[in-house]
C-alpha cells in the first residue's frame, strides 16, 4: 500500500509542487486548504499520477481547525506517513499599524497549526517507526524583520523547533526538516503586501518549482535545514558572522517602501 502524506497549504505555490513531486513517486496525498474550488482543480491536476487524493476544507486560522483536519483524517482511516506543514503568511507593515486580527491569525497558522498537527500525527510515526515531518520556515527565520516583524519571528520558531524535534527524534525512524527559502516567485507576495517592499526588486525571486525540488530532496535526505540556492546560503553565512543589530537594519533598509 503507498505511503499518505498531508500537505497544508496545498491548492498553490510551493504547497502545490510538493504534492506533484509526491505524485510522481507514487505517495498518495491529503491536500488541505481553504479553497475548495482551487483543491478539487489541484486533485484533476493530479489525476495523471494514478494516485489516491483526499481533500479536507480548513482554514488554519481557525483554533480547531487541526483537531478537525485529524478528526477527518481518523474516520477515512488515513494514516499519514509525511506531514508538510506548507501554509503559512506574512503581514507587511509596522507593527503598531497592523491590523491585531492579522497579526493573531498569522501566529495561529505559521506556529500554533504547524505545531498542532505535527503533535497530533507523530505518535503513530513514532509507532510505526517511520515519518517525515516538512515545516517551511525561511530566511527570514536566521534575522529579525523591521515591517514583517510577526512573520520574521513566526519563521525562528519555525526553524528553533525544527530543529529541536530533529534532535528528540534522533534514532525512531522519524525525520524533521526545515526548508528555508528565500524570496519566492507565489501569490504570497502579493497577500502580504509586499509590491510596496523593495525586497523583490533588490533580489530575484526562485521560482517555486526549483525551491520544492530542493525541500523535497532535503526531506527525503533527511537533512535537518535545508537552504533553497546559492545566494541564500551566502546570507545564512553573513547573518551569523555579522552583529544581530547591522543585519536588523539591513533588513530594514531591503523592506523600505519604494
Amino acid at each position: 500500500m503507498a505511503k499518505r502524506a498531508l500537505v497544508t497549504g496545498a491548492s498553490e505555490g510551493i504547497g502545490f509542487e510538493l504534492c506533484k513531486l509526491l505524485a510522481k513517486d507514487g505517495y498518495s496525498i491529503v491536500l488541505t486548504a481553504r479553497n475548495q474550488q482551487q483543491l478539487e482543480k489541484r486533485v484533476e491536476q493530479l489525476k495523471e499520477h494514478k494516485i489516491e487524493t483526499h481533500i479536507i476544507v480548513q482554514d488554519l486560522s481557525l483554533p480547531d481547525a487541526c483537531e478537525k483536519i485529524v478528526e477527518e483524517l481518523t474516520a477515512k482511516n488515513l494514516q499519514i506517513d509525511i506531514l508538510i506543514n506548507n501554509a503559512g503568511f506574512a503581514n507587511y507593515g509596522y507593527f503598531s499599524s497592523n491590523s491585531l486580527e492579522k497579526e493573531v491569525a498569522l501566529l495561529q497558522v505559521n506556529i500554533v497549526a504547524l505545531t498542532k498537527l505535527t503533535k497530533l500525527l507523530l505518535p503513530s510515526m513514532l509507532k510505526n517507526k517511520d515519518g517525515k515531518i516538512m515545516n517551511l520556515a525561511s530566511m527570514a527565520a536566521f534575522v529579525a524583520g523591521p515591517q514583517m516583524a510577526v512573520y520574521y519571528a513566526s519563521k525562528a520558531y519555525v526553524l528553533s523547533f525544527s530543529e529541536a524535534l530533529a534532535c528528540e527524534l534522533e534514532g525512531t525512524g522519524v525525520t524533521v526538516t526545515a526548508v528555508c527559502p528565500g524570496a519566492t516567485a507565489t501569490e504570497f507576495q502579493e497577500r502580504a503586501g509586499l509590491g510596496r517592499s523593495k525586497l523583490f526588486s533588490k533580489f530575484k525571486p526562485m521560482d517555486a518549482t526549483t525551491v520544492s525540488e530542493i525541500g523535497y530532496r532535503g526531506m527525503m535526505n533527511g537533512d535537518v535545514i535545508v537552504i533553497t540556492g546559492t545566494s541564500n546560503k551566502f546570507m545564512g553565512l553573513a547573518t551569523r558572522l555579522l552583529p544581530r543589530s547591522v543585519c536588523t537594519h539591513m533588513v530594514k533598509r531591503i523592506q523600505a517602501a519604494r
